[in-house]
């Protein structure tokens, strides 16, 4: 009996990846969430994080942001900002981070937004090292 599902991350432009995997970690407002065959059905959101997928070998996608919904062994991630990290500039990361950091210092942002942003850099400095 295989132990896999299907996973597709699908942006407005494209879709980025539909494939078989063994298990998906995703970063939810509720924390990292690991995803297995016959997880109970979920809906939820996406925060700035990796999605870890893993089959034969590993693939790692940076997000911003997006909704997220399991439900018959299939995973559905929609997204604006999924980019394979394979695929991923490092000046283009330094770009993120420095606008990134700036936001974190404007005076006129909510808690909300600091919050966002406050993973959105953790994660751009651990892709960074």
């Amino acid at each position: 009996m295989s132990d896999k599902f299907t996973v597709e991350i699908i942006t407005p432009d494209q879709s980025i990846l539909k494939s078989e995997a063994s298990e998906v970690t995703i970063p939810s407002y509720e924390g990292q969430m690991g995803i297995l065959k016959d997880h109970i059905p979920l809906i939820t959101f996406l925060r700035p994080g990796l999605i870890l997928i893993k089959n034969q070998d590993e693939n790692k996608f940076y997000v911003e942001e997006g909704t997220v919904e399991f439900s018959n062994n299939n995973l559905l991630i929609l997204t604006s900002t999924a980019k394979d990290l394979k695929n991923f500039d490092k000046s283009l990361i330094n770009n993120l981070l420095e606008q990134a950091e700036k936001k974190l210092q404007d005076n006129n942002s909510t808690d909300k937004e600091k919050y966002i942003i406050s993973y959105q850099i953790d994660t751009l400095k651990e892709i960074n090292r």
